[in-house]
């Protein structure tokens, strides 16, 4: 079992940036490949980043590449999504996951979520 919550969402106008933090409790972290996704209003949740258990593999959405970078502190159980040049497409709940084994792209492949936080992004 792992526990995680995301934090540093809130209202940014375009061209801007933000941090996400995804803290995570429970059994081991590093055991753990995580990914990034995003709903938008009326919309399905949708795939944003990847990355493995150590941090060196990370694979993203077409729409945020060269743009958002995900990494991971596993001294202190903690995922992050930097992400710059926002967009107000951007604008969703974004959420963080945890599975088991490799990264995955397909949210149905993972079995942890924490409650999301929502990013705004004004034009």
């Amino acid at each position: 079992q792992v526990q995680l919550v995301e934090s540093g969402g809130g209202l940014v106008q375009a061209g801007g940036s933000l941090r996400l933090s995804c803290a995570a409790s429970g059994r081991t972290f590093s055991s753990y490949a995580m990914g990034w996704f995003r709903q938008a209003p009326g919309k399905g949740r949708e795939f944003v980043s990847t990355i493995n258990w150590s941090g060196d593999s990370t694979y993203y959405a077409d729409s945020v590449k060269g743009r958002f970078t995900a990494s991971r502190d596993n001294a202190k159980n903690t995922m992050y999504l930097q992400m710059s040049s926002l967009k107000p497409e951007d604008t969703a709940v974004y959420y963080c996951a945890a599975r088991s084994g490799s990264w995955a792209l397909n949210p149905y492949d993972y079995g942890y979520w924490g409650q999301g936080t929502k990013v705004t992004v004004s034009s």
